[in-house]
């Protein structure tokens, strides 16, 4: 990985500036993608502005930013996206700032001195230069100061091509696709990066690729994420058709998994709705969120049941004296668990009667079984 650090004055950096709504925003004559597409949608509001104009003003230090620089010689903004838009915004007249008695300064009305000595500062950039996955270890050990980026948006960074780019349109925008089909079952914010970060996860793990960025390296390429968008919208609309009744337990859940090993199977929707409600009624379960897995899956350990307190497995503890009721050897209390004697599926429910204390290893194995 190459570092190279190089002072810019203002007055290049602005030049060339752009702000087009379909060309995105360029700067330092066009070689500068200042808003690259896996920039997240973030503006400063007007006290950061005017704090990035007053620091410039007074000759304090800015924040490093860092330009990625590209195969064709170009640069793309990593970070100081928001720095380097309040500088070409304050520029443009597009805002104010306001001197110590309050009145505002246009950058027009500003002293040529001080226009001067705003266009003559020197920021501080680090040009990185380097195979992807050496900028990804970087940019993870810096993590980005100022606003810093998520690991998603890293990833975005690093990976950025036609697939990312078309990724974004449909998982990474305010009111996007998936938002609009999936926003309750989908935990966080898509313009965080949220929604994109799960379906990738889900699509790494489908082609038997346990790390997402080995998965977006080799998509980067793509022409598209149609094919990403497809799968998503298969697994959405099979929750929708598999589960007819939304409850608030199915956000957030790995749809993807339960999707990619159950959607082959024909199942009886009302009956599944009937289990499921009468799951919901039962005070046994603890981990609502789990009936949706073990209602597909039959495993137990997809559920959570409530727990024997204090007392029932003191109670059960003097009662056996200690001894476990399956190995048959003596413990103390805090070695030992309370078990369910006749069992949850059996119609065993927590309470004093249906006690027993087990030893953590006897208990575990019964668990397994």
């Amino acid at each position: 990985m190459k570092i190279e650090e190089k002072k810019i004055k203002v007055c290049d950096l602005i030049t060339g500036y752009e702000n087009d709504p379909d060309n995105g925003v360029r700067a330092y004559n066009g070689r500068l993608d200042v808003r690259p597409p896996y920039q997240r949608e973030f503006r400063y509001d007007d006290k950061q502005k005017e704090a990035v104009i007053h620091t410039i003003l007074k000759g304090f230090p800015l924040n490093i930013m860092y330009w990625s620089v590209e195969e064709n010689g170009d640069y793309e903004m990593i970070d100081g996206q928001q720095r380097s838009l309040s500088i070409c915004e304050y520029v443009q007249h597009d805002f104010h700032i306001k001197d110590e008695q309050g009145h505002k300064r246009y950058f027009n009305s500003l002293t040529d001195e001080d226009k001067a000595q705003f266009m003559n500062y020197e920021l501080t950039v680090y040009f990185c230069k380097g195979t992807d996955k050496e900028k990804l270890d970087w940019f993870r050990v810096i993590n980005i100061v100022g606003e810093r980026l998520l690991d998603q948006e890293l990833l975005n960074a690093i990976y950025t091509g036609p697939f990312v780019t078309d990724a974004r349109k449909y998982f990474s925008k305010d009111k996007c696709p998936a938002y609009k089909i999936a926003a309750d079952l989908l935990t966080g914010v898509a313009r965080e990066q949220s929604y994109l970060a799960t379906v990738l996860s889900w699509a790494a793990r489908k082609e038997g690729i346990n790390d997402v960025s080995e998965y977006m390296s080799k998509h980067k390429d793509d022409v598209n994420a149609s094919r990403l968008w497809a799968y998503f919208s298969a697994i959405i609309t099979w929750v929708r058709t598999t589960f007819t009744v939304y409850r608030k337990e199915m956000k957030g859940l790995d749809w993807g998994l339960l999707y990619d090993h159950y959607h082959e199977h024909i199942y009886d929707t009302d009956a599944l709705e009937q289990r499921i409600h009468d799951l919901m009624e039962d005070d046994e379960i603890m981990k609502k969120s789990g009936i949706y897995s073990y209602v597909l899956s039959g495993d137990l350990r997809d559920l959570s049941f409530r727990a024997f307190d204090k007392k029932q497995k003191r109670e059960a503890y003097e009662r056996q004296q200690g001894i476990c009721a399956h190995c048959g050897r003596h413990f103390e209390l805090e070695e030992m668990e309370g078990d369910h004697i006749t069992p949850w599926a059996e119609g065993g429910t927590t309470t004093a009667e249906n006690c027993q204390m087990l030893c953590k290893e006897c208990n575990r194995r019964k668990g397994t079984k």
